[in-house]
């Protein structure tokens, strides 16, 4: 998925960071990624064998943290097995994604709310309508949403079924989105991949023996909760609101008919803007999780354009301990290039990460 701030390409630099130095305490068990986004540094370091807790304030995040994270054995979909049959027949247990999700893709579309609400239908061109997907997608959206949405209040599905087949079908409409990357606009015709038709490629189930947690809440909140050994940061850097940026997203996850308003369909989400959005109130709320974190290494993924001045984070966390930093320079997300960011004429920016050896406090 292509999303703001992602650190899947930085993802060797995280882990080589972090192992430099950590490397030599031998009781290091749980990571905790509490702005975990789309999951990808949780699952990396699930794959290394760590206990993940990941966390994140946006609902379609907490879906795809629920698969990617939490999700940890092979899904058998046994109370499917007289709606598909063929899921009787398979031998091989890791298959049986895949019939699920064949099943949904040939599922006959319905004219549902996301069809009626971000597709052209039958308006015509001098009419508004939003054009976030083409008609076909819309309905495809609708159907699968509605299907598995019916197969999980008759339990016919389990949670780990229900959290997988939903992140599939957010992960695949997000492919198929008449975007330039984010949701904050649509394009006024149709783009390529745009006209092509949906198809639920399986989520990746990472398969280990740890029970792992996923929370969907405030992280100054929980950051009171819960204890662990590494606590990883990847705060949003600046002024853009992932609940503006991803409004469809999680308005397909949640699927719960909201009041929408203006040319983009926003839903409400003032309860989930972020105050590291805001210049005034960043410093107050990172300083408040940095000492309220109940960990032994606290380490921060943050650029050169953020919010905070290098300074300002230095300041804060060495409050509490040994403090250090890396660095690396990378080319910048994509969607800067695209949308309000234009004024910014720098390809490339600079990736810290800050690091804090919490002093023992007893």
């Amino acid at each position: 998925m292509n999303y703001i701030g992602c650190k899947y390409k930085l993802l060797p630099f995280v882990y080589d960071c972090i192992h430099k130095i950590t490397k030599d305490d031998k009781n290091i068990t749980t990571f905790c990624d509490i702005f975990a986004g789309t999951g990808v540094v949780g699952s990396y370091f699930k794959q290394k064998g760590y206990k993940i807790i990941a966390n994140d304030l946006q609902y379609y995040s907490y879906v795809l943290n629920q698969q990617y994270i939490k999700n940890h054995t092979t899904l058998l979909f046994k109370g499917l097995e007289e709606e598909i049959p063929l899921l009787r027949n398979t031998f091989f247990d890791e298959n049986k994604t895949d019939i699920v999700c064949n099943y949904l893709n040939n599922l006959e579309g319905v004219a549902g709310f996301i069809f009626k609400n971000f597709c052209k239908g039958d308006k015509k061109d001098d009419e508004d309508y939003r054009l976030y997907f083409s008609d076909n997608n819309g309905k495809k959206c609708d159907a699968i949403r509605q299907k598995i949405e019916y197969w999980k209040n008759n339990n016919i599905i389990t949670n780990n079924e229900y959290y997988f087949l939903l992140a599939t079908l957010l992960e695949n409409i997000d492919k198929v989105a008449n975007t330039a990357s984010v949701y904050g606009a649509f394009l006024k015709k149709l783009k390529a991949s745009a006209n092509k038709s949906i198809s639920m490629t399986p989520a990746k189930v990472i398969i280990n023996k740890q029970e792992h947690r996923v929370f969907n809440e405030d992280a100054n909140k929980l950051i009171r909760n819960i204890e662990t050994d590494i606590l990883y940061l990847d705060p949003p850097y600046n002024q853009r609101q992932y609940s503006s940026n991803y409004h469809i997203l999680e308005t397909i996850a949640k699927y719960d008919n909201p009041t929408i308003i203006g040319k983009t369909g926003m839903r409400d989400c003032s309860n989930q803007k972020s105050m590291y959005c805001q210049k005034q109130k960043v410093k107050e709320v990172f300083s408040d999780l940095i000492n309220n974190a109940k960990t032994k290494y606290i380490f921060l993924s943050y650029n050169n354009e953020g919010l905070m001045s290098f300074e300002e984070i230095k300041q804060i966390m060495e409050q509490r301990g040994k403090y250090g930093f890396f660095e690396k320079t990378y080319s910048r997300f994509k969607a800067d290039k695209e949308s309000e960011n234009r004024h910014i004429k720098a390809n490339q920016t600079k990736e810290y990460i800050h690091y804090l050896i919490v002093k023992n406090e007893k």
